[in-house]
This record gives C-alpha cells, sequence and structure tokens, in this order.
C-alpha cells in the first residue's frame, strides 16, 4: 500500500514509518517543514504542508491508498484557554483536512484511515472496567476525542474503512511520557501523585505500532482501546518502575500540589482510566509486552 502519514516525525510516526517500510509498504509524510524531512528513516518520502490548513499537499495525499494519523498538539502542559483551542484545532482541523483529501482520491479500491484518538475519551471512571462499547465522558479531553473520532468516521461515508485507534499513555525509550519520570525516578525521588488509586492504562511504544500496522492490514473498523491487557494504578507503576530502576519510589506527590502545577491537566494525571484492548484481543492481535514489568525493563536494560 501506499500509506501516508500525519505526525510522522514525532515519537510514535518515526517507528512507524521504518515499520511500515519494513513490511513493504510506500510511506510518505505530511511535515510542515524540511526540517521534519531530516528526521525520518530512509526510503520516506516527505510532502511538505501544514494539515490544519488546506492546500496543494492534499492532491499528493490524494493518491495514497491509505492514512494513518497521528497529528496533534500535546496534552502534557499546562492548560490555558488558548493552549485547549490549540489542542482542538490540532486535531481537528487536521483530521477533516486529511478526510478532504482522501474524498478526492480515484482509485476504485476503497481506502483506510487509522486515527489516533486516546483512553481519554471515556474520562475519569474510578475502577471501571472499560472496554470500546463503554460510554463517552464529559470533560475537557472526552469532549475532544469524541469530536475527533467524529471528524475521523466522515470518511466512512466516502467508504472508506475507518479505524480509530484510542491510545494508551504511550511508553518508549526515546521520550513520551516515561522520559519525563525517569529524571526523578533515578534520583530515588519519584514517587505516587495524590491517592495512586487512579488507573493508568499503557503500552509499549513497540506494541503500539505493532497494532496501528494491524489495524491498517486487517479488516478492523469503529474503535480500538491501543493499551496493554493488564492496566495498572498509578500507585502499582511506580513501584514497579522504582524496583526495575533499583531506586525506591515511595515519595508521593499530594494531589494539591499536583493541581497547584498542571492545572486542569493535573485533575486528568489525577483520575485515569481502567482500559481493556477487546477488540484489538477479539481480532486475534498478539502483545509483546502484556504485563509492565516486562515492558520497563525491555525498555530500560
Amino acid at each position: 500500500m501506499k500509506v501516508l502519514v500525519t505526525g510522522g516525525s514525532g515519537f510514535v510516526g518515526t517507528t512507524l514509518c521504518a515499520r511500515l517500510l519494513a513490511a513493504g509498504h510506500a510511506v510518505t509524510v505530511l511535515t510542515r517543514s524540511g526540517k521534519g524531512a531530516g528526521r525520518l528513516p530512509a526510503g520516506v518520502e516527505a510532502c511538505v504542508g501544514d494539515p490544519t490548513a488546506p492546500g496543494p499537499w492534499q492532491e499528493v495525499a490524494a493518491e495514497h491508498d491509505a492514512f494513518v494519523n497521528l497529528a496533534g498538539a500535546g496534552i502534557f502542559s499546562r492548560w490555558s484557554s488558548e493552549y485547549k483551542a490549540l489542542i482542538r484545532a490540532s486535531r481537528l482541523d487536521t483530521t477533516r483536512n486529511l478526510v478532504d483529501a482522501l474524498a478526492r482520491r480515484k482509485a476504485e479500491e476503497p481506502a483506510v484511515l487509522v486515527s489516533a484518538s486516546a483512553v481519554g475519551y471515556y474520562g475519569p471512571r474510578g475502577g471501571e472496567e472499560l472496554s470500546e462499547d463503554s460510554p463517552p465522558g464529559e470533560d475537557f479531553l472526552a469532549q475532544v476525542c469524541r469530536e475527533w473520532e467524529a471528524e475521523a468516521q466522515a470518511a466512512a461515508r466516502l467508504g472508506a474503512r475507518v479505524v480509530c485507534a484510542r491510545f494508551g499513555i504511550v511508553l518508549g525509550g526515546g521520550g513520551g511520557a516515561l522520559g519525563q519520570m525517569l529524571p526523578l525516578f533515578r534520583l530515588g525521588l519519584g514517587g505516587p501523585l495524590g491517592s495512586g488509586k487512579q488507573w493508568f492504562s499503557w503500552i509499549h511504544q513497540a506494541d503500539l505500532v505493532t497494532a496501528l500496522l494491524f489495524c491498517l492490514e486487517h479488516e478492523m473498523s469503529g474503535a480500538a482501546n491501543c493499551c496493554a491487557p493488564a492496566p495498572v494504578t498509578n500507585r502499582q507503576f511506580t513501584r514497579t518502575l522504582g524496583r526495575v530502576l533499583g531506586r525506591p519510589a515511595f515519595l508521593p506527590a499530594p494531589g494539591f500540589a499536583v493541581r497547584l502545577a498542571m492545572g486542569e491537566m493535573g485533575s486528568v494525571v489525577l483520575t485515569g482510566q481502567r482500559v481493556i484492548p477487546q477488540a484489538l484481543m477479539r481480532a486475534g492481535f498478539s502483545f509483546q509486552f502484556p504485563e509492565l514489568e516486562g515492558a520497563l525493563r525491555d525498555l530500560l536494560g
């Protein structure tokens, strides 16, 4: 297949592009500037364009068979009203423009769109076990995810097969959430956030990339939770990370301090979701790293 990737020069995207090439697909990454092209694996084509705005890039996109939509501003930051608008627009505008490009295709074969979403779709739900059939939440991130997925599902009305991949927290060796945690934990200053009872739905970066490839190549459609089958509480996560690093991990960050430092985003960190990848497992997907300790030991040596 000829696959177009948005967000292809990012944390997950670069690894995905390499896997797509290894699987025999032709890969084009939509990048805002030539600088992004320098971070791409050898063999990946670059198309310069702003995905949040219509442009000539859409004609290039229309020549492709499949689309993986990973673009979006990061959420791990303090949210001002302006930044919340950026979080929403970077996802909705990109997806809408990508679907508009898909509508210009002249090929007879139906297109495939795998579009990122997040387990934040479910909102804060305590210890309730959540599958793809569970209803959405009502907080800011849940609203963004609902709107994001609605933009992607517009492609289904054009005859495309659409998968909305709801990411858990991605654990990888080159950055992401784990990269932000490691400095404190290596100093022995890590610990649970707030009560530590909130659920943490995670996935190893390698499993996420394999899952995205699986969604492209198999007849899946609709929502797919992209997270490991064994979610843990925040307290379990911190203990496991401390054990893997050989460091103590018992210094808690009080909930009020997290909210004071992170604002509205702090409430998201202190709640969480217990999410199960039911759709992937029913489709026969096999996780290389289903358990947290094995995943962390692989990433941290």
